[in-house]
Formats: C-alpha cells, structure tokens, sequence
C-alpha cells in the first residue's frame, strides 16, 4: 500500500528519493518523509503529499548519497506528522521504513514498555524498530543479525528498509509479503516498491522474494534468506518505458489509461489470438490443458475491481466451457475454511500481483492440492511466483488508483482463456468458435470509435455531478459492469452508488427511486434485451432519471431515456468490454468537475498489500 524508495552509490540521495516518491504516490499519500545519512542522521516528515514534504525541507540540509523515503497508506495512527515514516530508534541511531502490517505488534511494544521504551507514533513500525534495537543491544549482535531475529518473531506482511548512522555506506532491506524491487547501477543501486522510479536509471532489476534479508551497498548486493544462507540474485531486465509512466500530454493519468485501451487491449491479444488460422496461443493454457479440461470446478479468487473482471469471466467459461466456476473475494474465501479439492483450478486476478488477501488465499488452495494459474498485470510479482501457471495482461503500468485499462486487459485474457479451454473440451461449435475470435480481434478498433467523442459525456457528467445517490442495473454479461460502474463512480466522484441486477431492483432497490435519482443501465442488445427494457420502463413509470449505455441504432432504449451513451455492436459475450469504457469515462469527469484528484481518490491506494 505504502511507496517505498532508497538510494546508495554517487548521485545525491534527495532528488532521486524524491522523484521516485512523486511516481510512487498512488501507492499511499497521506503522509511522506525521507531520511539522510551524511555526518548525521538527518530526518524529515511531513503529513500530506509528497509535494509537502519538498515544500517544508526547502533550505535545509539535504546533501547525502544514501538514504530512504517513504508515501504512507494509514493503516496505524492517523496521518500525521509524527506516524509518518520513516521512524527513529530511542538510542537515535536507527531508521527504518516499512510498506504492511506487524500483526502482533502490540505484544512486543507493551513488553518494550516495559523495558523503558517509549513511543512517539501509534505506528507499528516504530514498535518493530525498537524490537530490532533492543535486539542488537542485548544480543551484542551486528544490525543484519538483529534483523533477521527480529523478523522470525514478527507476524505479518513486511517491506523494510532499514539504516544505521554509524554505518552510511549500507542499507539493509528485507520482505515478506509486500513488493520490493532492486535496481542495479553502476557502482550503485536503487531500491523501490516497484520499478516505477527505476526505469530512468537503470533496466536491471532483481525482485527480492519472501523471507529474503538484502544487504545493499554502492558496488554490492548481498541476498541471504532468514536462515543466513546466501542467495543468488536473479537479474531481470525491466520491459518499460519511462513515457509509460508519464502523463503524456494528459490531463490525469486516469484519462490517459482509458484512452490507452485500444492498444493496450490490443498488445493483450497479440501474439495470442489468431483468427487467420482459426487458433489462440497461450502457453499458460497450452501447457495445462488436461488440467483446465479435465476441472470440475473452478474458483476464481479477487478483490474489487477484479472481482468484477471474475464475474464477467463465470458467465464465459460456464457457457462455453461448462465448467462450474464459482467467484469468490479473497478476504472471504481464506477466512471461511472452503472446501478445496485436488484438481480444483484457481484463478487469480489481481492487477498488481500483490494483493494480500489474494495471495493468502493461493497459498491455502496450494496446499489443499489445488491448480493455481495466475491473472496478473505486474511482471515480477508476487502472485505469478506461486502460481503454476498464469498469463499476463499486458496493460503496462497502470499509475492511476481506479483501475482501468487492467480491467479491460482482464477480461481480454480471460476471454482468450475461456475459447481455449472450451475449444479444446469440444463444448464451441468451430463455427463460433471463429466468430467469436473475429469479434475480440475487432475490439480494439470498436474501443477507439467510442474515445473519438466524449463531448457527449462530458455534458451528461455535469448534469448528475450533483446528485447524492446513483443506482447502477444490468443483466447477464452487463450485470458485472454495473458493479464496475457503479464502483468507479463512488471511487473517483465519492457519491454514493450502488449495483444490482436489473430484475433484482425490484425486490428493494427501487423504493429509493425519485426524481433526483440517476438510474443508469447498461443496456446493450443482447439475449436480455427485452428483459431490460421492461425495467427500464419500471423506473421511467417511477420518475427516475434514465442514464443508458446503449448500442449504436437502438432506437427503444434512448427513447425511454433522459441521456444515452452508445457503444458499437458486438457478441453480448464481449459487451463488457465495450460497455464499461463510457462508465469509465462519466466516473472520470463527474470526479474532474466536482474538482477531486481522480487519481488518487481519498483514503484509497493501488496495491493493497495489507490484508
């Protein structure tokens, strides 16, 4: 959750920390601070954005060649000046930043009270600091052993990087659960949650794994595991470009990722999807055929925004596969004790590879026997690691909280996955089969035809930019995009909107129906059509404002409606890929008029590391 930065080698520390930190803002921004080491140990924290901090340390000493920062996600204590990080040990000598949660953290600060510690945060971090402290006092020990104590007593997800004053020429580093990426330069080296603020220096990395302690000096790096042994590095190099990770001309990274689809979604099928000779070409998939054939059940595990990418992808392999495909959140499906089998197949959507609650979830269905294969966006993350198998998304860095253009990379891979699977199970005609294919490889262009004109929506934006309350409805394949929908206009515009099947308006929701209320269905031609319109209708004899996604030439649906946003004609398998684009986009300039940063939405972080 938290954005994570260090530097050692012969560039100034501050400029490269507080860069980094600006890229890393999605990943918290409540609070930020940076510590240096020069002669002294200089230390600097500011509640609010990273821009903040760079404001209060103007004038101050700043001149260091190692030293770490930190954007904070709240998770103990408020956001505040004095729960950011990074904290100080009660001897002054040790600094420490840390990206999750020490589940048992009280234990150990009321035992460290004891001893005469005290705390000046409501933080965690500053217990665990202290614990590493107290340690290397009594055990006579050296920082790395102390470390390395400290964490086999420690419950919970970690990202640490850790200083000593005394010793300025290292930084030591270790994870458990939370992200963390090295990268290699010459005769330095750069440490971060993701690669992010790498790329510009440097396109080798190395991703630490779990229970692994680095050791990080200018001209080396030392990797040990928690039992002390050494291990080798695995150098990765990194496929990003530094214009992926800028605006580019854009007002927010948010517009410029939903105007990105047409090629992101297209560099998700290419390569992959072959309609010319009638094939898909996954190796995730090719590799495991006979078990993804052969499941009688398959789970798929998320949160949020993949969640709905999972609903969407149930409707698929149920009707082309036959499969049962049950869809789970992850913070629930690890808590209940479910019933997991051998041959079981567990599909994990994630955009970040690290969210935590997923992750936990894999490693329980791992151990009952189950198939994992991974749907992830990040390479090098956590989630493909344990999978045995998984395909990624290809949507490139997404910067923005809300997500976008990995959710539509989402559903492109799990669209290829489904025809796959069902083409070689003999549950889809041939004739479908291609027909299908032609229609996903058209996606992209139909993507490009809605983005050509928003004008539409923006004026539509303004028009409900007041309202209090919004009910989302739709059916079938649309039934998940009025979740998506209704998600992202709470996330970015913070009014309050809801969900549901259009049919199951009727058994409650409808008694809030007012004037005042935007009703908005996801109203595509499909098998429900007539369905829909009949609802449409329930809410229109109600008064309620009638907001429609519908498809180009339908000519009922805008009539009932106050306001109509078209998307092209496709397969009602591959609306939602279509669907979802003018929902993103009425979220994003409902957020912008109202004045609100849309990319980085109160209270909300991109990678939900803590569970």
């Amino acid at each position: 959750m938290c954005g994570i930065v260090g530097y050692i080698g012969p560039k100034e520390a501050f400029p490269v920390i507080i860069k980094g930190l600006k890229r890393l803002e999605y990943r918290g921004y409540d609070s930020a601070g940076i510590a240096l080491i020069k002669d002294d140990l200089m230390l600097y924290k500011k509640k609010g954005k990273v821009a903040d901090l760079e404001e209060s340390v103007l004038g101050k000493e700043l001149q260091a060649n190692i030293g770490i920062g930190h954007t904070r996600w709240a998770t103990h204590g408020e956001p505040s000046d004095r729960n950011a990080h990074p904290h100080l040990s009660n001897d002054g000598n040790l600094t420490l930043i840390h990206n999750g949660i020490i589940e048992n953290y009280a234990s150990i600060k009321q035992e460290l009270s004891n001893k005469g510690y005290t705390f000046s945060s409501d933080t965690d971090t500053e217990v665990l600091l202290n614990f590493i402290q107290d340690i290397k006092l009594n055990e006579k020990c050296t920082l790395e052993e102390a470390l390395r104590i400290a964490l086999k007593r420690i419950v919970g997800a970690y990202c640490i990087l850790l200083m000593d004053k005394n010793d300025p020429s290292t930084i030591i580093a270790a994870r458990k659960g939370s992200p963390l990426v090295i990268g290699i330069g010459k005769g330095e080296h750069f440490l971060a949650s993701d690669a992010t603020p790498i790329i510009e220096y440097t396109k080798e990395v190395v991703y630490v794994n779990d229970y692994e302690i680095a050791i990080v000096k200018a001209d080396e790096l030392i990797l040990k595991n928690l039992g002390n042994e050494k291990q080798t590095p695995f150098i990765t190099k990194l496929d990003m470009e530094l214009a992926a990770i800028e605006k580019g001309g854009y007002d927010h990274f948010m517009l410029k990722e939903i105007h990105e689809q047409p090629s992101t979604i297209f560099d998700c099928l290419r390569g992959r999807l072959l309609p010319q000779i009638g094939e898909i070409r996954m190796s995730g998939i090719d590799n495991n055929l006979e078990k993804l054939t052969s499941a009688k059940r398959i789970v798929i595990v998320a949160c949020g925004t993949s969640w709905h990418a999972g609903l969407v992808a149930e409707y698929m392999f149920e009707e082309l596969c036959r499969i049962n495909v049950e869809v789970e959140y992850a913070s629930e499906f690890r808590y209940r004790n479910p019933v997991v089998n051998e041959g079981d197949v567990i599909i994990a959507i994630s955009q970040s590879g690290e969210t935590a609650d997923t992750l936990v979830a894999l490693e329980s269905a791992k151990e009952k026997g189950a198939f994992i294969f991974g749907v992830v966006n990040a390479v090098g993350s956590s989630i493909p690691r344990i999978s045995h198998a998984g395909a990624y998304t290809h949507a490139g860095p997404e910067i923005g909280v809300a997500s976008t253009k990995a959710f539509t990379g989402q559903l492109a891979v799990l669209s290829m996955m489904a025809l796959r699977i069902a083409q070689a199970k003999g549950t889809i005609s041939n004739e479908r089969f291609i027909h299908l294919m032609k229609e996903l490889e058209a996606i992209p262009e139909k993507v490009q035809d809605i983005l050509k004109d928003t004008t539409h929506i923006q004026v539509i934006a303004e028009k409900y930019m007041n309202a209090t309350n919004a009910l989302f409805l739709g059916r079938g394949y649309n039934f998940p995009i009025a979740l998506e929908g209704a998600l992202k206009l709470k996330e970015i515009s913070y009014i309050h909107a809801e969900g549901y099947p259009a049919a199951e308006m009727k058994h409650g929701p409808i008694a809030l129906v007012t004037e005042e209320l935007p009703v908005l269905f996801v109203a595509t031609k499909d098998s429900y059509y007539e369905k829909i319109v009949s609802n449409v209708q329930e809410i229109k004899a109600r008064k309620g404002m009638i907001i429609s996604v519908a498809t180009e030439g339908d000519q009922i649906i805008p009539s009932l409606s106050n306001d109509t946003m078209f998307v092209p004609e496709t397969d009602e398998i591959l609306a939602p890929l279509l669907s979802v684009i003018p929902l993103q986009l009425l979220s994003y300039y409902v957020g912008v008029k109202k004045g609100y940063n849309v990319d980085m939405p109160r209270n909300l972080a991109k990678s939900v590391t803590v569970e």
